[in-house]
């Protein structure tokens, strides 16, 4: 039986590219990561609605 690992949030924020993908890792409250792959264009466009909410 393999033994269990608690999962927690702890750690950053990441992003790293494998391939022609982004990938985002991002931490939780409740544990675990949320998993995102994007390309270069989603990234862009995530990029430009993250500063419209941030100048408003």
């Amino acid at each position: 039986m393999a033994a269990m690992k608690p999962r927690t949030a702890d750690g950053p924020m990441e992003v790293t590219k494998e391939g022609r993908s982004l990938i985002m890792r991002v931490p939780l409250e409740g544990g675990g990561r949320l998993v995102v792959e994007m390309n270069d264009q989603e990234a862009g466009s995530l990029k430009e609605c993250l500063l419209g909410i941030t100048d408003s």
